[in-house]
């Protein structure tokens, strides 16, 4: 290995222990609780030495978004095959709802890793030629399952974009706890069950 691809090599690790770092600072105390000089402490480097990394918290925000979209995208895909590949209106629902309640599970799991997705500036562009590509997988795994629901002359990008603006204020109101927790999964059925499905 050459010095040239060592010294990449421990700068993508440093990278890597800065936002692991972060992500678990902010998912212990919020995200408030995540400054440069936290994270320097925690990981034992100078502040310097993370802004070589990163220019400030919110592109650290953005890095934590990208790594939770790209998990976010690997659980909903693997929740929608685990459902399996019924073409019945019923398998199609199954997998719809699997998807949603993938959705839900990791926004509830993953709460500091869903803000800095959703509710924070992390210097993303959404829904663009420049979004970033793990923001568009993202997008993609949902449209992968919606596009067979969309029902007939109903473009699947959109429908898709109205399904998860669902799921996101389902997701944002039962943290806020101000619906009730026992109706959850009435909710994913009640809303999947209305799909046109044909």
């Amino acid at each position: 290995m050459s010095v040239q691809e060592r010294k990449q090599r421990e700068r993508a690790e440093r990278e890597r222990l800065i936002v692991a770092t972060a992500r678990e600072l902010a998912e212990e105390q919020g995200w408030d609780a995540v400054t440069t000089r936290r994270l320097a402490e925690r990981i034992e480097y100078s502040q310097p030495v993370l802004y070589s990394h990163f220019r400030g918290k919110r592109e650290i925000i953005g890095a934590v978004a990208l790594q939770g979209a790209a998990e976010l995208a690997a659980e909903l895909r693997a929740a929608s095959a685990g459902a399996g590949a019924a073409v019945s209106a019923e398998g199609v629902r199954g997998r719809v709802a699997a998807l949603a309640r993938a959705y839900l599970d990791f926004a509830e799991r993953n709460p500091a890793v869903y803000d800095a997705m959703f509710q924070l500036d992390g210097g993303l562009v959404f829904a663009a030629e420049d979004t970033p590509e793990a923001l568009k997988d993202g997008f993609a795994a949902l449209l992968e399952t919606l596009r067979d629901v969309a029902g007939e002359g109903v473009e699947p990008g959109l429908f898709t974009e109205v399904f998860w603006a669902s799921l996101h204020g389902l997701a944002t109101l039962s943290r806020a706890g101000r619906l009730p927790v026992d109706d959850a999964e009435r909710r994913v059925w009640l809303l999947v069950s209305r799909l046109a499905v044909v």
